[in-house]
């Protein structure tokens, strides 16, 4: 691989091998062997356990708790509350950019949502801080809880996901709806889902004077520091936070959550170190979740099959006090060609936690909605769902008319259907069964995700012994990060992979940026493509001005920096080492500085996408309606792959939570209280091992010279906005029965 940088008007050329190739975990023995040290791993000394008593109602307030029972309780220090809860200084409800959380922090007696923290328990063991924490038997106030979409006046949000318009529309939807040969009109419903990764939130927390050294989980550590250093009024500096391994994070871990600062508080209330480990039935409600939605999708078509107008309504929730509102309506923007197009948003407030970031949002939830309606509508032209599909490409982005800066689509399109064997679908449903009678269904989707890149620095370091060092405060939730940003830290050093120690997951390194929307890589990874090709272009130059190195006067030529050494570019046996060149210079090592941002020029000229088919085999019981999903073929377009062993994952781990979203998770509130039921991972049901038998994801080819110097696109979820709706239309395939209602199960598919 060669790639070409143009520093300080000279161009010196790169070459590396590491880029590319498949190369297992950096940390896959650490983690197997339980090396890998999480947040909840640390004890350090003199440390006390954190438990937090929760709201049993959704709304209200707190009439009383029984403190003295608590402290009584042997092993028990302290019970925080609102009445000794460290005062803050800023009020946690003061929100000043879209990428802050409004928090419940002991702050008064109000309740807002289930589960809403209302006094930690502090404790020599985490047996006494939970039996404490039993003890403390609120009573309540209660008010009638809000529910469900229909359980409170609806609005118009002001904005939608991070300050996307809540309504665009291009051309005249109504004309194209009144003058379409056929039209369609469905509404589907998403329920509310919520985070189950392995890892709950976790904090150890350690004050020393006004210095807070922490170990937390975070997708955003300077934006976790920040948020800190605002709340306890001091220095972002005098905050160190520790994050180097995540067991799964998907958006609810990006933003500091009220459980962590609870954590700190704690902490600075006894002036020891303390541990707060949320349990599993307190991830659901002050740490983010997927909103329901309703969405209503109306379709018309000319008699070919070609799309006249496309019109995208959802409806969603948020909480009571918080503004966050799921972009569902939003994936009608970059998919089918149309000449009108119109999305729009209604929001409701309930008495919940605040929806936020969960994996692919918007995209995740508009995404089912919107291919079953085009599925539906293929039916009605009595056309194949692929062909439909192709007959409706759209060339650019339909809502804007940008150029895309690279979509292979079309490839996708074709690869996966030939992997699969989709020609030989028949057209109507509940046409084929198994040898056992089971009715067989096979259905397809368009997956897409917007290529981002957010602000990200790095910092390089190459050493006289011919080692290097690559800094950036990255963050891996099991992704692969670590080994993907070495992989390109060695190719920017001109270096092999052992070669270099790469350090990441520690606030004290530079700002990596955070790690959501698919744009990690692609952030973290600039970053780090330009720290290299800083600290190699100010070693050419030591070379170059030197009249005792070969490379003396090869400015205007350049090198090739490849193994440890420069090359002229034009005589490459004229070399020279890295150590020589800084023995020479007197010099133990040389430094080097990069950042990372969206290019304006280029994010105005074209619309950034990864695109992807999933098709998708079904088996459905005739009888009882059992759903078994049996074959998925995902084929997907992102751009550069700097390591097809990580990305395939990245595919496999969409395409499974796909799965999941149909036919699995789904909250269940009790309208009565405002509770979730099934608050557990028994009741919340998710894929496992048996329901998942074969997946495969086929990595399309294709270069992006636009979306960034390196031509990433992120892959973390686009593989879920493509398999919801194709196991969605392979149900209707297999039985002929459209259920718009997820997650499909047995009693939404027999009734």
């Amino acid at each position: 691989m060669v790639e070409m940088t143009s520093i300080q008007g000279q161009t010196h050329t790169r070459q590396g091998s590491s880029i590319g190739q498949p190369l297992t975990r950096m940390d896959g023995v650490l983690k197997v062997t339980g090396a890998a040290r999480y947040a909840a791993d640390h004890h350090p000394a003199g440390m006390l356990y954190a438990v937090m008593a929760v709201s049993s109602i959704a709304r209200g307030r707190v009439a009383s708790l029984d403190v003295a029972a608590a402290m009584a309780h042997p092993g028990v220090v302290q019970v925080m509350t609102p009445g000794n809860a460290p005062k803050l200084a800023e009020d946690p409800d003061a929100k000043t950019n879209p990428f802050m959380f409004r928090m419940d922090l002991l702050q008064n007696d109000g309740v807002r949502y289930p589960n809403q923290p209302i006094a930690v328990v502090i404790a020599d063991t985490l047996e006494s801080a939970t039996e404490g924490a039993a003890l403390l038997a609120p009573a309540y106030v209660t008010e009638p809880a809000r529910v469900g979409l229909d359980g409170n006046a609806s609005f118009a949000p002001p904005a939608v996901g991070v300050g996307n318009p809540a309504e665009m529309h291009r051309g005249d939807v109504d004309a194209g709806l009144k003058g379409a040969a056929l039209r369609m009109d469905a509404t589907y419903e998403t329920p509310a889902q919520y985070h189950n990764p392995m890892e709950p939130h976790a904090i150890v927390a350690t004050w020393d004077g006004d210095t807070l050294s922490i170990d937390t989980p975070s997708q955003g550590l300077a934006m976790a520091q920040g948020r800190l250093a605002g709340l306890f009024g001091i220095a972002p500096e005098g905050i160190h936070i520790r994050s180097p391994f995540l067991g799964g994070g998907f958006g609810c871990k990006g933003l500091l959550s009220g459980p962590q600062v609870l954590g700190v508080m704690a902490a600075r209330l006894v002036d020891r170190p303390v541990k707060l480990v949320l349990r599993r039935e307190q991830m659901y409600g002050p740490v983010g979740h997927r909103a329901p939605t309703r969405q209503t999708v109306r379709l018309g078509a000319a008699s070919d099959g070609a799309l006249t107008a496309v019109s995208h309504h959802a409806k969603t929730a948020s909480s009571t006090f918080d503004d966050f509102f799921e972009p569902a309506a939003d994936t009608a923007h970059t998919v089918y060609a149309s000449p009108a197009i119109a999305t729009s948003h209604e929001a409701v407030r309930l008495d919940t936690g605040t929806p936020l970031f969960m994996r692919a949002p918007g995209e995740a939830t508009g995404s089912i909605a919107m291919e079953s309606a085009i599925d539906e509508m293929a039916h009605a032209c009595g056309m194949d769902p692929l062909a439909f599909r192709l007959k409706n490409y759209s060339d650019v982005e339909p809502i804007s008319g940008k150029p895309f800066s690279s979509k292979a689509l079309r490839e996708c399109y074709a690869q996966g259907a030939a992997r699969f064997g989709w020609a030989t679908r028949p057209l109507a449903p509940r046409q084929m069964r198994d040898e056992a009678g089971l009715l067989v269904g096979w259905g397809m989707g368009t997956a897409t995700f917007p290529a981002l890149m957010f602000q990200g620095h790095a910092r390089a370091v190459l050493r006289s012994d011919g080692t290097g060092v690559m800094e950036t405060g990255a963050h891996d939730m099991g992704q692969g990060a670590w080994t993907a940003l070495a992989q390109i830290a060695a190719d920017g050093l001109g270096l092999e992979q052992d070669q270099v120690e790469f350090r990441a997951g520690s606030s004290d390194l530079p700002d990596a940026g955070i790690a959501g929307g698919s744009a990690h890589t692609a952030t973290a990874g600039m970053a780090i493509h330009g720290a290299g090709a800083d600290v190699i272009a100010k070693l050419a130059d030591l070379a170059m001005d030197d009249q005792r190195s070969p490379l003396f006067g090869a400015g205007n030529t350049g090198v090739i920096a490849r193994s440890g050494r420069l090359h002229r570019r034009d005589d490459e046996g004229r070399s020279e080492s890295y150590g020589d060149i800084l023995a020479r210079a007197g010099l133990t090592e040389i430094e080097g500085r990069g950042a990372s941002a969206s290019d304006p020029a280029a994010q105005s000229a074209y619309a950034m996408h990864a695109h992807g088919a999933v098709f998708a085999e079904v088996k459905v019981d005739p009888e009882f309606g059992q759903i078994r999903v049996t074959r998925l073929v995902g084929a997907f377009a992102a751009g550069k792959i700097i390591n097809p062993r990580m990305v395939q994952s990245q595919y496999y781990g969409g395409m499974i939570w796909g799965v999941s979203f149909a036919l699995h998770e789904e909250a269940l509130t009790d309208r009565r209280s405002g509770r979730i039921m099934n608050q557990n991972l028994a009741e919340y049901h998710v894929p496992v091992n048996a329901d998942i038998p074969s997946v495969e994801a086929i990595l399309v080819e294709e270069h992006d010279p636009h979306v960034n110097a390196l031509g990433i696109k992120g892959v973390g979820e686009i593989g879920i906005t493509g398999t919801a709706g194709a196991i969605a239309n392979a149900v209707w395939h297999a039985t002929g029965i459209r259920v718009r209602e997820f997650p499909i199960t047995l009693d939404r598919l027999m009734g």
